[in-house]
């Protein structure tokens, strides 16, 4: 997959060196809006790779509205949606969690609050839904 500061990178090749977060999203997409910021939280304590179905300089818009840091991967409907559609992506935000077997663990659909509190970025303070549908 491109990447969105250039070069390519493999889902596989990631999954292989580790426990990795792959979050499949949509810059028009409200619940995104909510789910990213909060996994930005723990970008530096989890690898997290953002996978953007958008074009590159939206995504970049998108990075810079929210304070997103954590690595982008561009899966773009131009391309076909390879990495969606070899995932069975019905709807975003979709968060896959790898394990230390390059295996699907977890997937996340939507925003769901317990999911996030599971990964440590959910604070006491943040008044935010039990769920919402992607």
């Amino acid at each position: 997959m491109p990447r969105l500061e250039g070069g390519e990178e493999s889902l596989r090749s990631l999954a292989a060196a580790g426990p990795v977060f792959f979050a499949f999203f949509k810059i028009s997409c409200p619940v995104c809006h909510l789910t990213l910021p909060f996994l930005e939280r723990a970008n530096g304590t989890a690898r997290i790779f953002g996978i953007s179905q958008n074009g590159i300089e939206d995504t970049r818009e998108f990075n810079r509205r929210f304070e997103l840091t954590f690595p982008m991967l561009l899966d773009r409907e131009e391309d076909g949606f390879p990495a969606g559609n070899s995932f069975g992506i019905t709807h975003v935000p979709t968060i896959f969690a790898s394990g230390m077997d390059d295996r699907i663990e977890r997937v996340i659909e939507g925003w769901n609050k317990q999911e996030m509190e599971r990964l440590g970025v959910v604070r006491e303070s943040d008044h935010v839904p039990a769920w919402k549908a992607g």
